[in-house]
C-alpha cells in the first residue's frame, strides 16, 4: 500500500473499532473494549467528533450519524444532575468521569472531570457545526449542544489561584490539585473563556500559563514539555494552532503545533536513544503516552529491577517500563507525518494480526515482557505482552487526527465555532486564521 492508502486504511479500522465500543440505544461509547466498562465521557466527546470524520468518508450514512449523536446528547442532557452521590450524572453542568453505559448515571465512585467534561463539550460542539440541516436529528444535536454547553457552571470549578479543579467529589469535596503545568487542559480554559456569557476572567489563562514549566527540554529542538504525547494532542484534535500564538508563545518564537511537532522529534529521538535498554525501540518503533500496560509487578532487566505499570502515563525521560502506544504515534500524524507513518508501517510489518485488525491497533504492546499477569492482556511470541482492549480516548484521537492531516475536517468546523474564537481571543491569542479575512484550510 501507498502511504496515503495505509493511513486510510488505519483510520477506516480505527473508526469501526469505535462504533463497536457505542451503544445504539443510549449513543455512549465505552471506556474499553471488547472487556465490557463504563462509559467514559470523555471517549462520547472523541466519538461525536469521529462521526463527522465517518460520515464524510461514507462509512457512516449522515442520517445514522447524526442519530447516534443526538442520541448521545440526548442521553447525557436528560438524566439528572444534583450533588448527591448517586443518581446522578454530575452537578452544574459538569459530568462525572464515567457513566453507566445504559442510563448516563455516575458508574461508582469517580470524580467530577473538569478536563473530562470539557473534552465531551468539544465532540458536542463538532457535532453541531458538522449536522447543520434541517433533519430533526441535526436541529436537535444543535439544541442540546447549545444547551449543554450553556448550563456548565464554569467559576463551581475555578479555584481561588485562578486555575481550574482537577475534579470533585460529592465525598471529599474538590480534588486537591489544579490543572497547571504545560497539559491537554488548554481545550478547559478556552472553552471555558468562549462560552457565552462566561464568568471565568481571562486572567484564567495567564494563571494557566504562570504554571508552565522554568526549563524547557532541549533534546532534539527545545520545545515546552509534557512527556506523554496524549498532552500535545487532546487540544490541538479541536484547535488549529498553526501560525495562532499566545502571548507566551510569540515571546518564545513558536506556537503549539511547533511545540507538538518538536515533541514528536523528542519522542523518536529518545526511543532511538534508549536509555532504558527496552527491546524494540528504535527509529521507527516509538510512542509514549497514557495507555495500558502488562500490570504492576518488578523484573529484574540485567541488573536492575524495573517497575511496571497497568493503564498509566508514560512519557519521554518521565516514566518508561518498555509500554508502546499505536495512539501516540498515529495522533501525531499532522505534526510529523514524514517519521509517523514509517513507523506505523513498522508496526504493523512487525507484529501483524497480534497488534492490528478489523478493528486497529489494540491500545498498547511491550515487546519487553515475555510473561505478564493474564488479566492485563496476552503475551505474543516475537511481540511481547499486548493489550486486549482498546481505549476510546486512544482511538478517537487515532481517527480523528488522521482527519486533520487528511482533509482539516474538524480544524475547519471549529474555526467557524464561537466558543474557540472567543476563547482564543480572550486568552490573547493573535495570528494565522484568527485574523480578519483569514480563509479556512
Amino acid at each position: 500500500m501507498t502511504d496515503e492508502e495505509l493511513i486510510g486504511q488505519i483510520q477506516a479500522r480505527t473508526f469501526a473499532g469505535l462504533v463497536s465500543a457505542t451503544d445504539r440505544t443510549s449513543g455512549l461509547t465505552a471506556d474499553r473494549w471488547p472487556t465490557p466498562s463504563a462509559c467514559s465521557i470523555a471517549a462520547v466527546g472523541f466519538a461525536m467528533t469521529c462521526w463527522t470524520a465517518g460520515v464524510s468518508r461514507g462509512w457512516m450514512p449522515r442520517a445514522g450519524g447524526a442519530d447516534l449523536t443526538a442520541r448521545a446528547l440526548r442521553t447525557l442532557e436528560t438524566a439528572p444532575q444534583g450533588d448527591a452521590a448517586e443518581g446522578v450524572s454530575g452537578t452544574r453542568g459538569w459530568f462525572y468521569h464515567f457513566l453507566n453505559m445504559q442510563t448516563g448515571l455516575r458508574a461508582g465512585t469517580c470524580e467530577l472531570s473538569t478536563i473530562d467534561t470539557a473534552l465531551l463539550l468539544a465532540g458536542a460542539l463538532t457535532a453541531a457545526r458538522f449536522f447543520d440541516g434541517a433533519a430533526p436529528a441535526e436541529v436537535e444535536i444543535r439544541e442540546r449542544a447549545g444547551r449543554l454547553m450553556a448550563r456548565v457552571d464554569w467559576s463551581f470549578a475555578l479555584r481561588p489561584s485562578g486555575r481550574f479543579a482537577l475534579g470533585w467529589t460529592p465525598e471529599s469535596g474538590f480534588i486537591p490539585y489544579e490543572w497547571g503545568g504545560y497539559n491537554e487542559a488548554m481545550l478547559l480554559y478556552l472553552l471555558a473563556l468562549g462560552a457565552e456569557g462566561s464568568p471565568v476572567p481571562a486572567s484564567a489563562w495567564e494563571a494557566w500559563c504562570a504554571s508552565y514549566p522554568k526549563s524547557w527540554t532541549a533534546s532534539p529542538t527545545p520545545h515546552l514539555a509534557f512527556g506523554p504525547m496524549f498532552g500535545h494532542q487532546y487540544s490541538q484534535l479541536w484547535i488549529d494552532f498553526r501560525g495562532v500564538q499566545d502571548a507566551f508563545m510569540r515571546q518564545a518564537g513558536l506556537d503549539y503545533f511547533e511545540n507538538s511537532r518538536r515533541a514528536v522529534l523528542t519522542q523518536q529521538a529518545y526511543a532511538r536513544d534508549n536509555p532504558g535498554r527496552w527491546n524494540g525501540y528504535g527509529e521507527d518503533s516509538w510512542g509514549l503516552t497514557a495507555c495500558d500496560g502488562p500490570g504492576k509487578f518488578q523484573r529484574l532487566r540485567g541488573f536492575a529491577l524495573k517497575s511496571f505499570r497497568a493503564y498509566s502515563a508514560r512519557g519521554a525521560w518521565d516514566f518508561d517500563d518498555g509500554t508502546l502506544a499505536p495512539t501516540a504515534v498515529a495522533a501525531s500524524l499532522p505534526f510529523a507525518p514524514a517519521i509517523v507513518t514509517p513507523a506505523l508501517r513498522r508496526m504493523i510489518e512487525d507484529h501483524g494480526a497480534a497488534l492490528y485488525g478489523p478493528h486497529g491497533f489494540q491500545d498498547a504492546f511491550n515487546p519487553s515482557i515475555d510473561r505478564a499477569p493474564p488479566d492485563h492482556g496476552e503475551v505474543v511470541p516475537l511481540t511481547g505482552w499486548v493489550s486486549r482492549d482498546m481505549l476510546g480516548i486512544d482511538q478517537g484521537p487515532i481517527v480523528a487526527m488522521i482527519e486533520n492531516h487528511r482533509s482539516g475536517l474538524i480544524w475547519r468546523l471549529m474555526r467557524e465555532e464561537p466558543v474557540i474564537r472567543r476563547g482564543l481571543e480572550r486568552a490573547g491569542f493573535q495570528g494565522g486564521w484568527l485574523q480578519a479575512g483569514a480563509s479556512a484550510v
